[in-house]
C-alpha cells in the first residue's frame, strides 16, 4: 500500500516541478540562471537551491548509515563536509576579489590549459558520480518498496529529471529546487517529529551513541572530512556555479544560510540511523529494509519520499552544471540550447548506464572525488589566499599526488595496493592517503615557488 502512496505523491512532485520550470528558455537563463526578465536569483532562492542540491539522496543515506555503524561520531563526520559552505563561500569571495568569475578563470590565468584541463577532468568525474549515485538510491528505494521495479524506476526518474532540466537548464534547476526543498522540509519534518516524540527516543542516548561497530572509525572519518573540507567545495561545480550568478552580498548570505540549514538536516537524518542502531535492528539493504521493519508505514513512506525528492533535485542541478562544463569550459558543443541539452543527455545516459551496471557503493564516490580534489588545497592556500606565484610544475605535482591518492583508495582491495597500504579499516587507510596527498601537494607547490625564485 505504501508503495502506491510513495509513487503517487512522487508523481505529483514531478508534475509540480514541471509546472515550476520556466515556460520559455533562453541561452542566458539556461547557462547563467537568469530569469526571463534577466534578474539574478535572490538570497533564499540561492540558499534553498544550494541546500537541496547538497542534501542529496546519497548524502542522506550516507549520514544514516554512518550513524548506524559509528553512532554520533559517524553522523558528525558526514556533517563536517557541510562546512564546505563556509570554506566555499570564502573561496568564492577571494576569487571574485581577484577578478575571476569561476575557478577555471583563476586557474587559466595562472596555469593555462594544464590548470583548467586537470580541474575540468576532476569535476567532470564528480558530475558523473552525482548522476549515477543518486540514481542508485532511486533503485534501492524501489527495490525496497516494490521489488522488481528498480530498473524501470531508474529509467523513468532519469527521463523525467532530464526532461525538465533540458527544458530550462540552470534557471529551471533554481526554480524547481525551491519547490522540491519546500516539499522535502515538510515531509522530513513530519517524519522527524515522529522520531523525537516516540517514547523509545532519547536525545541523550542518540548524542552519546557509539553505533553498532563502535565510534573509532567515525572519528577517523571526521578527521578525513576536516582535511578535505577546504578543497571539497572548490571541485563541486554545482556550488561554485551558484557562487557567481548573484551580487556578493546575496551570495555571501546564501552560503551562510545553506550551511546551517544543511548541517541541521544532515544531523537530523543521521538520527534515524543512530536510533536504528540503538534499537538493535539488524542492518538490511542500505538501512531501507531496517526502517521498513521498525518504523510505521507512513514514516517509512515519508523517508522514502525525502530521498526521492533529494535525488530529483540533485539530478537537475548536476545536469545544468554538466551543460556549462561541456559548453563553456570544454567548448565541445555550441553555446546554444541544443548544445546544452546534448551535454545533459550524454551525462544522463552515462550516469544511468553506470547505475544499471551494478555499482552500489555510496560513500566511495565521495571519498574518491574528495581525495582527487585535494590538489586544490595547497594551490588555493598558497596561490589564492597567500597571493604567491606557483609554477605550472608545482601545480602539476600537487594534481598528480591527489589523483594518485584517489586511485590508491579506489583500488585499495587489489593485490598491488595491498603492498602499499598498511592493514586497517578503509577509513584509516583513507586518512593516511589524505595526509600523504597534502604533504606531497604542499611540497610540490612550495618547491615550485623556490625553483622559480632561484
Amino acid at each position: 500500500m505504501h508503495a502506491i502512496a510513495i509513487i503517487s505523491i512522487f508523481a505529483a512532485i514531478v508534475a509540480a516541478s514541471l509546472l515550476a520550470a520556466p515556460r520559455r528558455a533562453s541561452v542566458e537563463g539556461f547557462f547563467g540562471g537568469r530569469t526571463a526578465q534577466g534578474r539574478a536569483p535572490g538570497v533564499w532562492v540561492l540558499a534553498l537551491s544550494q541546500v537541496t542540491t547538497w542534501i542529496f539522496a546519497r548524502s542522506l543515506m550516507n549520514a544514516a548509515i554512518l550513524g548506524y555503524y559509528y553512532g554520533i561520531a559517524g553522523t558528525l563526520a558526514y556533517a563536517a563536509y557541510y562546512g564546505s559552505f563556509l570554506s566555499g563561500g570564502f573561496i568564492v569571495g577571494r576569487l571574485r576579489d581577484s577578478g575571476a568569475m569561476s575557478v577555471q578563470d583563476w586557474l587559466a590565468a595562472r596555469f593555462g590549459r594544464v590548470g583548467t584541463g586537470g580541474y575540468n577532468a576532476v569535476i567532470g568525474l564528480r558530475l558523473l558520480s552525482e548522476v549515477f549515485a543518486n540514481l542508485i538510491v532511486v533503485g534501492l528505494i524501489f527495490a525496497a518498496v516494490l521489488p522488481g521495479s528498480e530498473v524501470w524506476a531508474v529509467l523513468i526518474v532519469a527521463l523525467l529529471g532530464l526532461g525538465y532540466s533540458a527544458w530550462g537548464g540552470l534557471s529551471a534547476a533554481l526554480r524547481t529546487d525551491v519547490v522540491q526543498m519546500i516539499v522535502f522540509l515538510l515531509v522530513f519534518s513530519l517524519s522527524f517529529g515522529f522520531l523525537i516524540t516516540d517514547p523509545g527516543f532519547s536525545l541523550r542516548a542518540v548524542l552519546t551513541a557509539e553505533g553498532t561497530s563502535g565510534p573509532h572509525n567515525g572519528w577517523v572519518l571526521l578527521a578525513v572530512a576536516l582535511l578535505q573540507v577546504f578543497s571539497y567545495p572548490a571541485h563541486d561545480p554545482v556550488m561554485m556555479d551558484r557562487g557567481f550568478i548573484a551580487d556578493r552580498a546575496t551570495t555571501r548570505a546564501s552560503f551562510l544560510h545553506a550551511f546551517w540549514i544543511s548541517t541541521v538536516l544532515i544531523i537530523g537524518f543521521g538520527f534515524f540511523g543512530i536510533q536504528a542502531g540503538i534499537e538493535g535492528a539488524a542492518y538490511e539493504a542500505q538501512l531501507l529494509g531496517t526502517w521498513a521493519q521498525i518504523l510505521p508505514a507512513w514514516v517509512f513512506a515519508a523517508l522514502m519520499l525525502s530521498l526521492l525528492v533529494s535525488a530529483l533535485s540533485t539530478l537537475d542541478s548536476a545536469l545544468a552544471s554538466a551543460a556549462r562544463l561541456v559548453v563553456e569550459e570544454w567548448k565541445i558543443a555550441p553555446r546554444s540550447l541544443g548544445g546544452g541539452r546534448a551535454a545533459m543527455v550524454a551525462f544522463m545516459v552515462a550516469g544511468a548506464g553506470l547505475t544499471l551496471w551494478g555499482n552500489q557503493s555510496l560513500f566511495d564516490a565521495v571519498a574518491v572525488s574528495g581525495t582527487a580534489s585535494m590538489f586544490l588545497t595547497p594551490v588555493l592556500i598558497v596561490g589564492l589566499v597567500a597571493g604567491r606565484q606557483i609554477t605550472v610544475i608545482g601545480f602539476a605535482g600537487a594534481f598528480a599526488a591527489a589523483i594518485a591518492g584517489a586511485a590508491v583508495y579506489f583500488f585499495r582491495d587489489t593485490a598491488a595496493m595491498a603492498q602499499i597500504l598498511p592493514e586497517g579499516h578503509k577509513y584509516e587507510q583513507l586518512l593516511l592517503i589524505c595526509v600523504v596527498v597534502l604533504i606531497a601537494g604542499f611540497a610540490s607547490v612550495l618547491l615550485g615557488m623556490r625553483r622559480r625564485a632561484q
